[in-house]
């Protein structure tokens, strides 16, 4: 079982919780991305290795890859490979028998139970038993990183996470289309009204005081409505912004569960 190749479709930061268990766990994880990757929480996504060559996050790094030669090479030197592959052919490529989608788009973009012997999928947009194998349940609460088997997990409610009392306001979204630049950074402290970025020539305020939890990367094209920061009313926290946060850990669990016990189900 440890050595076998696991692809995670996505790299983002709730996927990288589950990509830095995956590889601790002894699996060897390529993680597909797209060639512009949008995360917030730039810091702990794996997917920003695209962008800057490599990425280590709680000790363990990713590199941005081009071909099989350099995802073995990756292996090898006990790193983590990411390639641009929206479409997921290396899933083919490699043969691989475990897929997870950990795209997070709260709709399926492609990922069939086809693909591999285990399929899973992480939120809503997938119905268990029908698109994958098992659904794991991303919302906060009770049930986060529940294994669902039939069915699906709970609609996105568009509401952000209550935390110190905000919820709407600590979240950020494109006004506009456009690119982003950036003047704030993440971890940096804001005061309610700051500027912390502009679309084009339309100012982002930031809405409370709080810490800059995440802020997608300088230069972007943005969409209006996308999600484009996040902002912590504890200020105390800043350690969080560089540090996989407890609802990745949570659902990358719940993988790890659904893994061993597929493998039992289907004697593989």
């Amino acid at each position: 079982m440890f050595d076998e190749i696991v692809i995670v479709r996505g790299g983002g930061d709730l996927a990288t919780g589950t990509i830095h268990k995956l590889h601790r766990c002894g699996f060897k994880v390529l993680v597909l991305e797209v060639s512009k990757p949008t995360s917030i929480r730039r810091k702990v996504s794996f997917s920003e290795a695209i962008y800057d060559g490599k990425i280590q996050i709680e000790g363990i790094t990713a590199v941005h890859v081009n071909c099989l030669d350099e995802i073995t090479q990756a292996w090898h030197n006990k790193n983590i490979p990411v390639v641009v592959d929206p479409s997921g052919m290396y899933i083919q490529i490699l043969k691989v028998r475990i897929v997870v989608d950990a795209i997070l788009a709260k709709k399926n973009l492609g990922t069939t139970k086809a693909m591999a012997d285990i399929t899973i999928a992480l939120g809503p947009g997938f119905t268990a038993g029908l698109d994958v194998d098992v659904v794991i349940e991303t919302s906060r609460g009770h049930d986060l990183g529940r294994l669902i088997f039939e069915g699906e997990a709970e609609k996105n409610t568009g509401t952000p996470g209550v935390v110190e009392g905000y919820s709407q306001e600590r979240v950020i979204y494109s006004p506009d289309d456009g690119t982003i630049e950036n003047v704030k950074d993440i971890g940096e402290i804001v005061e309610k009204d700051d500027v912390i970025a502009y679309v084009g020539n339309m100012p982002i305020k930031a809405e409370i005081y709080g810490l800059l939890r995440g802020i997608i990367r300088n230069g972007s094209e943005v969409k209006v409505g996308l999600k484009i920061a996040d902002i912590d009313p504890r200020i105390s926290e800043k350690a969080n912004c560089y540090t996989i946060s407890d609802k990745s850990r949570s659902i990358a669990g719940g993988v790890v569960e659904a893994i061993f016990y597929m493998r039992e189900v289907k004697k593989i």
